[in-house]
């Protein structure tokens, strides 16, 4: 029998992913979202095209019921982009919250496995560079960012109590910068920012002074390294992302340089909490999962072209 796998947030940009990636590993795929921020058009190929696919329209902060057998819980309901959970902070911290442990109810009533989508965001604005799994954070707990930042730290402290209460089979991926087609154009973080710029030939916007570094995880390369965890022994966090860093400036002129564009670069202000480092540490990863990504960043910008371009000059939203 096939196994089967509940998906929250499976509307959104990295959850329809997975439920791409877990329906082609031969699963039966149940996808919880209640569209807040997910899209039903990532989803448009599989409802009602695909007899191992079944979308339940559901908020994961009320009880979670599904009927028959679940074999793994992936929780990735939460907003995750800027934009979005500074629109829906009470949202973002009850979903954290109450949606945690409602997705770990389940996986404890069917005994099933349960994986958390956590962030790199649990780091806050880092004093250790690259930051390992070990490092505690340094997060303004009552700053705009922080609703996000502490639902994801609750939610890995419950995580681990029912590891360790319940026996639950747990798992932790913090998920650094992930991008690739499905993004939301709007989402507020800076590569569908940049895109977007871009195309439309506007001026690309850097906040500060653009030295502050990220690190980008090209989508496949994460639903492996997801998969491998799922599969693993290991209940402590684990980070998975691309290590190659990367100042914001540079990465403006490498998004002007892909997409063919003429838009020059504007500087504004660093907004508040702004981390003004983010480069994963996974030698945990490459010990424990035998994973590291494969795709060169200028690779994944070329693949993630197409459908920002599709989506900007075809006015999609």
């Amino acid at each position: 029998m096939a196994e089967r796998t509940v998906i929250t947030g499976g509307a959104g940009f990295i959850g329809s992913h997975l439920c791409d990636y877990f329906l082609a590993k031969g699963h039966e795929v149940v996808c919880v979202d209640n569209l807040i921020t997910g899209k039903a058009a990532n989803l448009e190929h599989l409802i009602g095209h695909h007899d191992r696919f079944q979308f339940i329209k559901h908020d994961v902060t009320e009880y979670l019921h599904v009927g028959g057998q679940v074999d793994n819980v992936l929780h990735f309901a939460s907003p995750a982009s800027p934009n979005d959970y500074l629109k829906f902070p009470i949202e973002t911290l009850k979903v954290g919250a109450l949606g945690t442990h409602k997705a770990l109810g389940l996986a404890r009533e069917k005994n099933a496995r349960f994986l958390l989508a956590s962030t790199s965001e649990c780091y806050g604005d880092p004093q250790i560079h690259p930051q390992p799994e070990d490092y505690w954070g340094h997060v303004n707990p009552v700053g705009p960012r922080g609703v996000y930042d502490e639902a994801k730290r609750f939610a890995e402290a419950l995580t681990m109590a029912y590891h360790r209460t319940h026996g639950l089979d747990t798992r932790i991926v913090r998920i650094f910068n992930t991008y690739g087609p499905r993004m939301k154009l709007d989402d507020g973080r800076a590569l569908p920012t940049f895109m977007v710029q871009a195309i439309k030939g506007e001026p690309l916007t850097v906040y500060g002074d653009g030295s502050q570094t990220r690190s980008f995880c090209y989508i496949a390369d994460l639903l492996d390294g997801i998969w491998l965890l799922l599969q693993s022994e290991e209940h402590e966090p684990v980070n998975l992302g691309n290590p190659d860093e990367i100042t914001i400036l540079e990465f403006a002129r490498e998004i002007i340089e892909v997409t063919g564009s003429s838009s020059e670069i504007a500087f504004k202000a660093l907004p508040q909490d702004d981390p003004h480092v983010r480069q994963p540490d996974i030698t945990k990863a490459r010990r424990v999962l035998g994973w590291a990504p494969k795709v060169e960043r200028r690779e994944g910008f070329l693949k993630t072209v197409p459908y920002f371009r599709e989506r900007v000059l075809g006015g999609a939203e």
